[in-house]
């Protein structure tokens, strides 16, 4: 395996942003912010020279249901 080389700077010290991760993570997710997440994914995915619509998207997200595998 090759050796890795210094990068010839210490990094930043990034305890407040380590910190701030550690709390959303604690948090968690509600199952709206997820829905809202899935809808936001689908419409930015989609292609430039469609008629979906961020509207289509939501409607769509709460037709469509995945099974848990």
């Amino acid at each position: 395996m090759v050796e890795r080389k210094s990068l010839g700077f210490t990094p930043p010290d990034r305890t407040e942003l380590k910190r701030l991760i550690a709390e959303s993570v604690a948090q968690g997710i509600s199952d709206a912010e997820l829905a809202e997440q899935r809808v936001s994914f689908v419409y930015g995915n989609a292609p430039k020279d469609s008629r979906i619509t961020k509207e289509s998207a939501r409607l769509a997200s709460n037709r469509l249901r995945l099974k848990p595998i």
